[in-house]
C-alpha cells in the first residue's frame, strides 16, 4: 500500500446533557457531500440527513437498530465524538483499474441510553468523494463481554415524495423504475434511485460476512422512506461491527459505476500473503462431461485464447442427491449416458496445453465434504471451484460461505459463486473469490432493456458472472431460450459488465464456431483493467464504456430494444497519440451469418463517432496506439 498522505486528528470529548448541540457534520474531502447528524429534540433519536452541493439527497432519516432488547433508536444521549481523516491509494491483485484511492473524513458517536449508561454503542459514519457510509458497532466491556443478540435494524432512508427506484425483488430478476410506494415486496441490493433534482443515489451494503444479508422495503410508518431489512437475526460477541449501510451520490448515472470503489474500501486489505496463484481469465463451460469432449474444448480453449475450461453440474452425479460424491467422477447417467468422463486424462492434457480447469460443487457436497475436496482437488491440480446454490441471507450461512472462501485460499483454490449471493467488497479481502453471479444474464435469456439497467444497478457492487453466449439463437437452429440480442450486442457486454473471471459461449460449444471473424475481438479482451470510463448512458436506454489494458482501450456500447444513434467521442485518449480502432457492428449487408461488419480507421483524441445502433444491438472498439 503506498500512502499519498495520511493526515490522521482524534479527539475526544464529553459532553454533557444539557450542553448537546443539535447537530454535527460530516463532510466529504471535496466538501460537495455533507451529512447532518444529531439527536431529534422529540425522542432523542440519532438521525440524519444528506446533501449534495446544498441539493437534497436523503431527508431526516434515523438509525436505529435493536440487541439484547435494547432499540437504539429514541432516549438517547451522545456521550463522546472522534473524527480522523485518511487519505491512501492501495494496488488490487485485479479490478476496474490498477490503483485506488481511499479517501474519507470519519466521525464516531459513541451514545448511552437514558438512565442506562453502562451500556454503549457508536455509530461511525464516514464521508467519502462517492458518498457516505455507516455503521453499528458494539464496543467490548470491561468484563469481556457482552453475548450480542441482534434482532433487526431500523435504519431509514426518506427521500423526496418523486424519488424513483429501480426495484428488483431478488438477485436474479429485472429491475422496474417504481415510486416510494405500493411496492411488490423488498428490493435487493444495490439499489439505484432517480432523485427529482436530477442527482443518483445508490443504497448498497459494503463488507457483509458475518451477519444477516439486508434488503430494502418501504416503511409503514413514514411516506417515502426506505428502511433496512435483515434476513434474519445475528448472534455474535462484541465487540463487534454491523455490515456497512452505503448511500452513494452522483450526478449522473454512469458516475454511480465509475465510483463504485467505495465497496471496496468499506472492507479490509487482502488477507492473503501469497497471491501469484490468482489468475483472473476467460473460461468456457465442457456442456458433454465427457473425455471427448473435453479434450476438444482444450484444443478450443488454446485456439479462442480461453486460459480456462469448467466442468458444470452433474460431473459428480446429480447434485442434490446424498449420494453423489464430490471426490468420485461419477456422471449421472440419466444425464450423460452413453460418453463417460476421464478427469485425470483431462487434467494432464490441459496441463500439457497450458489450461486450467474449474469444477462445479453444489452445497450440498460443499458442506459435508469441504475439508475431504479442497485437499484433493489440490492435489488433482484443480484451479477453481464453482459454488453452486449456496444458501445466502441467514447469519449461519453467510458466515459459513465466507469461511470457505477463506479455506479454499488455503489451498490455493479460486471461487466463483453462483446463483442468488452478491458481492459487498469481500474479493478486496479474498481475492481468490473472483466473481459470482446475482444476476439476471444469459441463462435468463434477458432483453436488451434488462441489459441496459444493470451496469447501473447491479455491477455497483462489483463483479457478476453474466455466463456470456454467442452462437445460442434461433436462426442457428436453438430451441428453448435463445439470445434476444444482436451479435454486436453480445460482443459488446464483457467490455460493459466487469468480471475477472468471465465466462464466454455459456450455451454454445465448439462446434458452433465456424470462422466468425468478429471472434477476434472476444480473442484480445483481457478481463482485468488499469482505468475504466463510463462514457455515456441513461439507465435503460443505453451505455458506452471504456476500458484500459496497457496501451489498448476496448469500448463496448449497447442500446435498449430501440434504434439509437450516439455520438461516441474518443476524448480519454491521450493527447497528441494517434491510435488504430478496430470497430465491430451489426451489419445486414456482411456476408456471414452472424452479419458483423469490421472496420479500422486512424483515430486519436478529437475523434467522434457516429454510431447508429439497431434495436437490441450494439458495438465494440478495439483501439491500439500506432508507433
Amino acid at each position: 500500500m503506498r500512502s499519498i498522505y495520511c493526515f490522521i486528528t482524534l479527539f475526544v470529548f464529553c459532553i454533557g446533557l444539557h450542553a448537546q448541540p443539535v447537530s454535527y457534520t460530516v463532510v466529504s474531502p471535496d466538501k460537495k457531500i455533507v451529512a447532518k447528524i444529531g439527536l431529534t429534540e422529540t425522542d432523542k433519536a440519532l438521525f440524519y440527513d444528506v446533501t449534495y452541493e446544498n441539493r437534497a439527497v436523503v431527508l431526516d432519516s434515523k438509525f436505529g437498530i435493536t440487541c439484547n432488547g435494547n432499540t437504539w433508536s429514541s432516549n438517547l444521549l451522545i456521550k463522546n465524538v472522534s473524527k480522523r481523516q485518511q487519505d491512501l491509494t492501495w494496488t488490487p491483485i485485479y479490478g476496474e483499474r490498477s490503483i485506488i484511492r481511499d479517501r474519507f473524513n470519519e466521525t464516531v458517536f459513541t451514545l448511552s441510553k437514558e438512565g442506562q449508561p453502562a451500556w454503549e454503542i457508536q455509530v461511525v459514519v464516514r464521508a467519502y468523494n462517492e458518498g457516505i457510509a455507516f455503521r453499528y458497532v458494539f464496543p467490548e466491556a470491561e468484563h469481556g463481554g457482552p453475548y450480542l443478540h441482534i434482532t433487526g435494524e431500523s435504519t431509514e432512508f426518506t427521500f423526496h415524495e418523486q424519488a424513483k427506484a429501480w426495484f428488483t425483488r431478488g438477485a436474479q430478476t429485472i429491475h422496474e423504475l417504481l415510486p416510494l410506494k405500493d411496492w411488490p415486496g423488498e428490493s435487493d441490493r444495490p439499489l439505484t434511485l432517480e432523485l427529482p433534482n436530477g442527482l443518483f443515489a445508490c443504497l448498497a451494503e459494503a463488507e457483509m460476512v458475518n451477519y444477516a444479508r439486508m434488503k430494502f422495503k418501504l416503511s409503514d410508518k413514514k411516506t417515502n422512506t426506505i428502511v433496512s431489512s435483515m434476513y434474519g437475526e445475528v448472534d455474535e460477541i462484541a465487540p463487534f461491527s454491523s455490515p456497512w449501510r452505503v448511500v452513494m451520490v452522483a450526478q449522473t448515472a454512469g458516475e454511480l459505476l465509475q465510483n463504485n470503489d467505495i465497496i471496496l474500501n468499506l472492507n479490509p486489505p487482502c488477507a492473503i500473503q501469497n497471491t501469484s496463484w490468482i489468475k483472473p481469465g476467460k473460461v468456457m463451460r465442457e456442456t458433454s462431461l465427457s473425455t471427448v469432449g473435453a479434450l476438444k474444448l482444450i484444443d478450443f480453449a488454446v485456439e479462442r485464447n480461453l486460459q480456462y475450461i469448467h466442468f458444470d453440474a452433474g460431473w459428480y452425479g446429480y447434485q442434490y442427491y446424498v449420494s453423489s460424491d464430490a471426490t468420485e467422477v461419477n456422471v449421472d447417467p440419466r444425464r450423460n449416458p452413453k460418453n463417460e468422463l476421464d478427469l485425470m486424462m483431462v487434467l494432464r492434457y490441459a496441463k500439457e496445453k497450458g489450461i486450467g480447469v474449474w469444477v462445479y460443487v453444489n452445497q450440498r457436497a460443499l458442506a459435508a465434504q469441504l475439508d475431504t475436496i479442497l485437499p484433493l482437488y489440490k492435489a488433482w491440480g484443480i484451479k477453481g471451484i464453482k459454488f453452486g446454490f449456496v444458501q445466502v441471507g441467514s447469519h449461519r450461512w453467510t458466515t459459513w460461505l465466507h469461511e470457505a472462501v477463506k479455506k479454499c485460499a488455503e489451498y490455493q483454490l479460486m471461487v466463483d459463486i453462483h446463483d442468488e449471493y452478491r458481492p459487498t467488497g469481500f474479493s478486496r479481502t479474498y481475492p481468490n473469490l473472483l466473481t459470482q453471479e446475482g444476476v439476471c444474464g444469459n441463462e435468463q435469456m434477458p432483453d436488451a432493456v434488462n441489459n441496459t439497467i444493470l451496469p447501473f444497478t447491479r455491477f455497483i457492487a462489483g463483479a457478476a458472472d453474466y455466463t456470456f453466449c454467442y452462437y445460442a439463437r434461433k436462426e442457428f437452429g436453438r430451441t428453448g431460450r435463445s439470445i434476444q440480442n444482436t451479435p454486436g450486442h453480445q460482443l459488446a457486454l464483457p467490455v460493459i459488465y466487469y468480471s475477472p473471471l468471465q465466462f464466454l459461449y455459456w450455451y454454445d460449444s465448439p462446434r458452433d464456431y465456424q470462422g466468425e471473424p468478429e471472434l477476434a475481438f472476444w480473442d484480445a479482451l483481457p478481463v482485468t483493467w488499469d482505468d475504466t470510463r463510463v462514457l455515456a448512458g441513461e439507465i435503460g436506454k443505453y451505455v458506452a464504456v471504456a476500458r484500459k489494458s496497457n496501451n489498448n482501450w476496448f469500448v463496448g456500447c449497447i442500446t435498449n430494444t430501440e434504434a439509437r444513434e450516439l455520438k461516441l467521442p474518443l476524448d480519454f485518449l491521450e493527447p497528441g497519440k494517434k491510435y488504430e480502432a478496430t470497430q465491430y457492428f451489426d451489419d445486414p449487408g456482411t456476408k456471414t451469418r452472424t452479419h458483423v461488419g469490421i472496420s479500422k480507421q486512424k483515430v486519436d483524441n478529437k475523434t467522434v463517432f457516429n454510431l447508429k445502433l439497431s434495436a437490441s444491438g450494439g458495438t465494440a472498439f478495439l483501439i491500439k496506439p500506432v508507433n
